[in-house]
């Protein structure tokens, strides 16, 4: 275990750990499979445990990093569309994206900064959001604010973890991680059931307002 504690030190340690959390931070903006959020937890709890990397440099690499990857899936989305590829037929990406056009009609703003925090919901909103012809302008600053929330979101819960186990790196790095997957998985919940509820609450609207509209027909033809 001290040969492996030893070693992930050393990796972090290198100036080389800022280009790989940059890289992979843009990555994750537009190709799911990549784990920005458990990396940037991960180093931003060994930083805090055992003094390198440097927590603020984490942080703006990320912020950046995310921004980036957002705008990227907003052109992805805007020159490709979102149904092209297999993977973006699955059943979740199908339910994501589709949830993110009826939320960019609504709530744009609103929709494009909660979804940072689902790995897979940021992508069908930002790819959305550029198939759909919403506006560049309007949505690169939202994503700068997005992606400074998230990074300073992520790195906190790094600082917390690495304080709590401040002489065991990795120990911290793994609660770091723990806790980000569940906050990730709350909010990822959370949100497709108020999606839910609002689907369910328009449909309701809706029948009520057919009905009136349907005794009125039924009377007229009496």
């Amino acid at each position: 275990m001290d040969a492996i504690t030893q070693l992930v030190m050393q990796a972090v340690a290198s100036p080389w750990i800022y280009a790989i959390v940059f890289a992979l931070v843009v990555i994750d903006g537009f190709f799911p499979p990549v784990p920005s959020e458990t990396l940037v937890v991960a180093v931003a709890a060994i930083g805090v445990s055992a003094g390198a990397p440097n927590t603020w440099v984490i942080v703006l690499l990320a912020a950046i990093g995310a921004a980036i990857g957002d705008n990227i899936a907003f052109f992805i989305g805007r020159r490709i569309g979102v149904r092209r590829f297999a993977w973006m037929r699955r059943p979740r990406v199908v339910r994501a994206v589709d949830r993110a056009a009826q939320g960019l009609e609504r709530r744009a703003a609103t929709l494009i900064l909660t979804a940072r925090y689902i790995p897979v919901g940021r992508i069908a909103v930002n790819m959305t959001a550029g198939a759909t012809g919403f506006r560049w302008r309007t949505f690169w600053p939202l994503t700068l604010a997005a992606g400074a929330c998230w990074s300073v979101y992520s790195v906190l819960i790094g600082i917390l973890a690495g304080q709590w186990a401040h002489s065991q790196p990795l120990l911290a790095a793994l609660v770091g991680i723990v806790i980000a997957v569940t906050l990730g998985v709350s909010v990822d919940l959370l949100l497709s059931a108020r999606a839910r509820r609002r689907v369910a609450r328009i449909a309701h609207e809706q029948q009520g307002a057919v009905e009136p509209n349907e005794r009125a027909l039924v009377t007229k033809g009496l």
